[in-house]
């Protein structure tokens, strides 16, 4: 799954090499942290948060197939 999240929001952001993708793990629930640069954030909320939504549904959907739960956040970069 972090591979799945790693490209395509590689593919939605303007300095892809600056993406990282963490895992957190808490029983079956799984947390998937993505940090980039703050000029991107904006790009994989989408317009009114389409785009972050269309990530964490297929995400949940995907990992509810293993009996897991899981969720997509975005990291706020630290000035």
């Amino acid at each position: 799954m972090e591979a799945f999240l790693e490209h395509v929001v590689k593919q939605l952001i303007e300095y892809p090499d600056e993406l990282a993708v963490t895992r957190h793990d808490e029983g079956k629930r799984v947390t998937y942290f993505l940090t980039m640069r703050q000029s991107d954030i904006g790009k994989v909320i989408g317009k009114s948060g389409h785009t972050i939504e269309a990530l964490r549904t297929l995400v949940s959907s995907a990992s509810s197939r293993n009996g897991q739960r899981a969720s997509v956040e975005i990291v706020e970069p630290r000035h």
